[in-house]
């Protein structure tokens, strides 16, 4: 049995057409205005085929879970919610109805419990509170029960425990308690700052402020802004954010195209959430569907009903793994790479909605590699974490390393981790599980660290042993037969959230600065007046022509409001041009990265600094007018 338990303000549901195995009910005592409730506990109930073995036992189960739920939140009302989207093996009708009569009849004595009906289409609104309590979820099965709580960063299964170890780079390995907050005390971390904040936010959601100021910075640097628009979570991005997001982007492309030589794709947004392996793999990702109801016959009361629910995608698996699963390769072409730039989608709630870290709508480079066997499995793990630790290095971000792996891969594999760390230089938090309970036995995140010591999720790679045979991706042996791909699912990240993390970055310093590969001006050349803009605009265009965006202030201000202007939004270098830059052919440049010192330079040696600092980074030209005069002004 499925359930999903949600403590709301307010639910309401209303019948807008019957199935074929709907049940009788009195429509009289159906009236729209009595199926409405306030402060109730909503349990979206469905009732599985394999319930059917033994029913009292999965409806004691379920007894016990809904009742240590309410009894913590005490709702005016249980509302059992027959739900038959939850699962793709349904029980019959008849199973179903008994099993929902049987779990009633057991929680009435307790709290006041409504039944909506069975086999009804129904619509309905919900208001879920949105405290640490008000969303969960329970599996409930013969071996056990799964649960999953809002409040818990990974999901629970009952019989299934978890070690910590902090594992150094030199190879020394610490257990630690992740239970009691004094861990954060202990002296291994003393020496491990970074990975130390990432524990305090991750496990006791310790930082130091609300909202990080990057909401505010982006906005103000013209960089992004919510969309009034649209839904909530999705962005607009100005002419300098769609610069940056483009320079990520094409970051990311080259590491997928060039470096890796994977094989792109591009796939639907949209699947059908009834289709078995859509829906498997998607509940083992445990995230918030948006989805999308497409009304399909009319009902018998004349309306239409939703006979099909799709999702948008959250990752770029399900059209990719339906593809290679049509495909046809052998041994000998094995890793197979495939990189796919992935529009995603996942239904956040409002109040976690923040800036550029958490959207409803981001982009995911996505790579799969399809690997022979576990060995190679494991090869192909260690190449995506090295480049990935390359990529983190060259956004000066700060982060930290966390692991999580089932204990038989950690014992098989725990010198090559300490290899792998060796590389990062880096110490990582390594959650040890004593068996399998994701789809993946190996994984690890890069956790980028925020200006207010907030942390989010950037680089991931993890070791899927499970997925290939769920699709049925299959590859034909040395010796003529049908084997499953082991599979590493691996991304650079949200680019959003690299975004994110670049602004953060940069305000956590006293000067706050992009990589010069980022920064979208890299040069404002500010002429004294207006007797030498052809000279101002001669060196823009040799900046230009060698691969610099640069840009002129020729607006009618003061040559310190202009300069304030370029320190206001973090132009890295300005170079002032006047009688001594036309005689001498010399420029005087102010240097934000060398705290604002400056430089007189020859604009040949100019060019040649700029052009050493952003080798082999991307780059685009500038995407808004040259003349400053020329542009709007997106946020006044």
């Amino acid at each position: 049995m499925q359930l999903l338990i949600i403590h709301a303000d307010d639910f309401g549901y209303s019948l807008t057409g019957k199935t074929s195995v709907a049940e009788e009910i009195d429509l009289s005592a159906a009236k729209e205005t009595e199926n409405f409730f306030e402060e109730p506990l909503v349990v979206f109930c469905t009732v599985e085929k394999s319930d059917a073995k033994d029913t009292a036992d999965i409806v004691g189960q379920a007894f016990n879970e809904i009742k240590e739920v309410a009894d913590k939140l005490k709702p005016r009302t249980l509302v059992l919610y027959p739900y038959a989207h939850l699962s793709n093996s349904l029980a019959e009708p008849s199973t179903a109805v008994s099993a929902l009569n049987a779990l009633k009849a057991e929680l009435d004595p307790f709290y006041r419990v409504y039944r909506a009906p069975f086999g009804w289409y129904k619509s309905f609104k919900i208001s879920c509170k949105g405290h640490p309590l008000s969303e969960s979820s329970r599996h409930i099965t013969e071996s056990g029960i799964f649960r999953k709580n809002k409040k818990t960063r990974e999901d629970v299964v009952e019989g299934i425990e978890s070690e910590f170890y902090i594992l150094n780079f030199d190879g020394a390995e610490k257990k630690i308690d992740l239970k009691n907050e004094s861990v954060l005390d202990d002296a291994v971390l003393k020496d491990f700052p970074s990975l130390r904040k990432v524990i305090a936010y991750e496990e006791f959601k310790i930082k130091e402020g609300e909202t990080p100021p990057s909401v505010a910075a982006m906005k103000r640097l013209e960089i992004a802004d919510h969309e009034e628009n649209s839904d909530s979570g999705h962005l607009r991005f100005y002419p300098k954010g769609t610069l940056l997001y483009k320079l990520l982007s094409d970051w990311a492309e080259d590491i997928a195209l060039n470096r890796l030589k994977c094989m792109e794709i591009e796939t639907p947004l949209l699947y059908n959430w009834n289709k078995p392996e859509i829906k498997g793999q998607g509940e083992s990702f445990h995230e918030r569907h948006y989805s999308v109801f497409v009304p399909d016959e009319k009902s018998e009361t004349g309306g239409f009903a939703p006979s099909k629910e799709f999702v948008l995608r959250f990752a770029g698996d399900f059209g990719l793994f339906s593809m290679v699963k049509d495909a046809k390769f052998s041994y000998k072409q094995l890793p197979l790479r495939f990189y796919e730039f992935s529009k995603s989608f996942r239904y956040e709630k409002s109040g976690e909605l923040s800036g550029l870290r958490r959207l409803r709508g981001f982009t995911m480079p996505d790579i799969h590699s399809f690997c022979l066997n576990l060995e190679e499995g494991f090869n192909e793990y260690q190449v995506l974490y090295r480049t990935y630790a390359d990529l983190a290095e060259a956004t000066n971000i700060e982060y930290a390393v966390v692991f999580r792996i089932v204990r038989e891969y950690y014992d098989r594999y725990k010198d090559k981790i300490i290899e792998l760390l060796k590389y990062s230089k880096k110490p990582a938090l390594i959650e040890v599980l004593s068996s399998m309970k994701h789809y993946w036995a190996l994984k690890h995140e890069f956790q980028g660290v925020d200006s207010v010591n907030g942390s989010c999720q950037l680089s991931t790679v993890q070791l899927d042993v499970e997925d290939a045979k769920r699709y049925g991706i299959n590859f034909v042996s040395e010796t003529g037969e049908k084997t499953g791909c082991i599979i590493c699912h691996s991304s650079v990240g949200a680019i959003e959230r690299w975004m994110y993390l670049l602004i953060e970055e940069a305000l956590k310093k006293d000067i706050p600065v992009f990589p010069l590969w980022l920064s979208p001006t890299q040069v404002r050349i500010i002429p004294v007046s207006d007797k030498f803009l052809n000279l101002s605009v001669k060196f823009k265009e040799e900046m230009s022509g060698s691969g610099i965006r640069a840009d002129i202030d020729d607006r009618d201000f003061s040559l310190g409001k202009k300069i304030m202007f370029a320190e206001e939004e973090w132009v890295p270098y300005i170079a002032v041009v006047g009688q001594k830059e036309a005689e001498s052919g010399i420029i005087s440049v102010r240097n934000r990265y060398k705290e604002r010192k400056n430089f007189n330079l020859s604009l040949a040696d100019f060019i040649k600094e700029i052009k050493g600092e952003t080798k082999d980074m991307p780059y685009r030209s500038l995407i808004l007018p040259d003349m400053l005069s020329k542009r709007p002004v997106f946020v006044g």
